[in-house]
């Protein structure tokens, strides 16, 4: 199989990445996945929207996986339904073919990286 550059490239920076660059990661690949969506939905390109929703969806169900209830307590109880909520509003947008459910969860995605992106910063000094 013959990778691009990019492929490559991102190949890379999953192998090397840690936990929270992980999640960052996902939730880009979420959010470009959406934007996909968006300009399919745009391009009346049915596969490629159901494609790139069903992307989107996986990523999140992925991200649902690894949360760590015990670990995480309530924080992690309302990523989980966050997620559940996100991967609602992605089949409306499927199932109607409209495209505010899909401005909706690249908005929401997009603060949550914004969140990841310095974590330790919000942690509290001990």
């Amino acid at each position: 199989m013959i990778y691009n550059q990019f492929d490559a490239y991102l190949e890379g920076e999953v192998l090397s990445a840690d936990p929270v660059q992980l999640v960052r990661i996902l939730y880009r690949a979420a959010i470009e996945a959406t934007g996909q969506a968006r300009q399919c939905l745009r391009e009346g390109d049915i596969a490629g929207r159901g494609r790139a929703i069903a992307k989107a969806s996986a990523i999140l169900n992925e991200l649902n996986l690894s949360l760590n209830h015990e670990a995480g307590g309530e924080v992690s109880r309302n990523l989980a339904e966050l997620y559940d909520y996100l991967q609602r509003r992605l089949m409306t947008a499927n199932f109607e073919q409209v495209e505010p459910p899909l401005i909706e969860v690249e908005n929401l995605l997009s603060t949550l990286l914004d969140g990841w992106a310095h974590p330790a910063e919000s942690e509290p000094e001990t």
